[in-house]
């Protein structure tokens, strides 16, 4: 694995190198010479994060219980079967 470390002005003027770099490890981007910002792969976040979050973690998130979410109610028929 690779890391990049680019200033906010190297970054802004080659983004294509910085996406380039992600692909071969972390970039981080400094701010004043402090790193600020972290740019990965999808990939690599995605394995960093656990894979894909689910409806009832999204919902749960600080904040959410500001949005409303009614979704509407699932209706079930039942069929019968013919087997001849």
């Amino acid at each position: 694995m690779t890391i990049t470390t680019l200033s906010s002005r190297e970054f802004n003027q080659d983004t294509s190198r910085a996406k380039k770099a992600a692909t071969e490890g972390p970039v981080f981007i400094t701010d004043r010479g402090k790193p600020a910002h972290v740019l990965l792969s999808i990939e690599d976040y995605q394995r960093l994060k656990g894979g894909h979050r689910k409806i009832a973690d999204a919902l749960a998130m600080p904040g959410m219980t500001d949005i409303a979410f009614d979704p509407p109610r699932a209706t079930v028929t039942l069929q019968t079967v013919d087997f001849d």
